[in-house]
């Protein structure tokens, strides 16, 4: 009987299996992507009493994003812990759901996957936590990981193992390790910046128990939607009205761009009556121009398509220091262009808040950061030098270490899988 390793995250998820040489390998979730966004679309006849057709992942944003009747379900991780996890919530067309059984749908898709690949049932799984599902309360916590466990049971893990994450991170690393380090797990992805100062050595690869190797933790919500969203207010939205002024001088109405800004509000955005409001603002604009464009978003429904060009001039800056952005969808020849002065002076409070969030973890571990031996980065935003530098800098005597962006932590639970159940396959 096989064995399967998930690191189901807020954002995204990944799965790890046992391959041919006695090592692991990432499952192939989403055609040969080995990494899926944590999504489920309930979709929905609204003609109709039949049952609602699920789509995961990238095919659970593309049908919201293209507008289909239903309901989209993201972080569903966050509800673990809270009242909201066994209650049901409504999908539209009479349809209930109960926020558990998404979490279960989720998983079932995960199994499935490995189980295609592996052609064999997978009854035996180890899943990552975090080190708090809920800070500062053991109940809700425990609470937390046990509506994971009922989940991932009812869809047929028999089995299962948990590690926490900054533990699963940590593991790649440490099989290098040479003697004891201090080493400071960034996992930065789209939601939530997290840290946590770990205990690794060559003495402790082979404890199934680590909790105590984990000697702080520490995050903020900040992370890389919320550079998307500054770059998209100072980059892209001022071509359609964002700080612009009215006829009498004062600034047009702004809630409607930070709207725009914030992928979950962005469909809001596009109802009749919103529609309707925003039409009848056109007075409120010197520039006619600017609400000519702004009403061709929300009637052509461009709102996710203006936040990917944010989200591609981030990483363009990143990489050259310089954007040129296309904005030929609102305008034959339109652009926008943005260099890494402008960029980082947008982000500036953002770097700091995450780089102060790795120092107080450290601080809350009675250790000085000239101690940090190592910093292992993870997840997606540790792509954004910028970041990675200034909080490298609060930490002199550490050198950096570069995780598999996406898919470390599950990579790691897969070496804490096969440590748990290789021996028994």
């Amino acid at each position: 009987m096989t064995y399967c390793a998930i690191d189901f995250g807020t954002s995204n998820s990944a799965v790890a299996v046992p391959d041919s040489d006695g090592g692991t390998r990432l499952v192939a979730l989403e055609g040969s992507q080995p990494t899926m966004p944590t999504a489920v679309f309930y979709a929905v006849d609204l003609d109709s009493t039949h049952p609602p057709e699920l789509h995961y992942g990238r095919a659970a944003l593309a049908a919201y994003v293209d507008g289909f009747d239903g309901r989209l379900m993201r972080s569903m991780k966050s509800v673990l812990g809270s009242p909201l996890v066994t209650q049901d919530t409504d999908i539209g067309a009479g349809h209930r759901v109960k926020y558990q059984d998404v979490i279960a749908a989720f998983l079932r898709r995960l199994k499935a996957q490995a189980e295609s690949q592996l052609g064999a049932p997978v009854r035996r799984a180890v899943l990552g936590r975090p080190v708090f599902f809920v800070d500062e309360d053991a109940a809700r916590d425990a609470a937390a990981q046990a509506a994971l466990e009922a989940a991932a049971r009812s869809v047929g893990f028999e089995e299962l193992q948990f590690q926490y994450e900054p533990i699963a991170a940590a593991l790649d690393h440490e099989r290098g390790a040479q003697r004891e380090e201090l080493v400071l797990v960034a996992d930065i992805g789209g939601g939530t910046s997290d840290f946590s100062l770990v205990r690794v050595g060559p003495g402790r690869g082979e404890r199934l128990q680590r909790q105590d190797d984990i000697l702080a933790s520490h995050g903020v919500h900040v992370a890389g939607t919320d550079f998307d969203r500054r770059i998209e207010l100072l980059a892209v939205l001022p071509s359609c009205g964002f700080r612009g002024q009215g006829p009498g001088g004062r600034e047009v109405p702004s809630k409607v761009y930070f709207d725009l800004a914030t992928w979950h509000l962005i469909n809001t955005v596009y109802t009749a009556p919103r529609v309707a409001e925003l039409r009848g603002m056109r007075d409120f604009y010197a520039d006619l121009v600017q609400h000519r464009r702004l009403m061709k978003v929300v009637q052509q429904h461009l709102g996710h398509a203006l936040g990917t060009l944010a989200e591609g001039a981030k990483i363009d800056v990143a990489h050259s220091g310089h954007a040129r952005i296309d904005l030929s969808l609102l305008e034959p020849g339109l652009a926008s262009e943005l260099d890494e002065t402008q960029a980082l002076q947008a982000l500036d409070a953002d770097l700091q808040r995450i780089a102060d969030a790795a120092v107080e973890t450290v601080r809350r571990a009675g250790v000085a950061p000239a101690e940090v031996d190592a910093l292992y980065f993870t997840g997606g935003s540790t792509g954004l030098k910028p970041l990675t530098d200034r909080i490298a800098a609060a930490f002199p005597a550490a050198r950096s270490v570069r995780g598999e962006r996406f898919a470390s932590v599950a990579q790691g639970l897969g070496l804490h899988a096969a440590r748990c159940f290789g021996a028994a396959q």
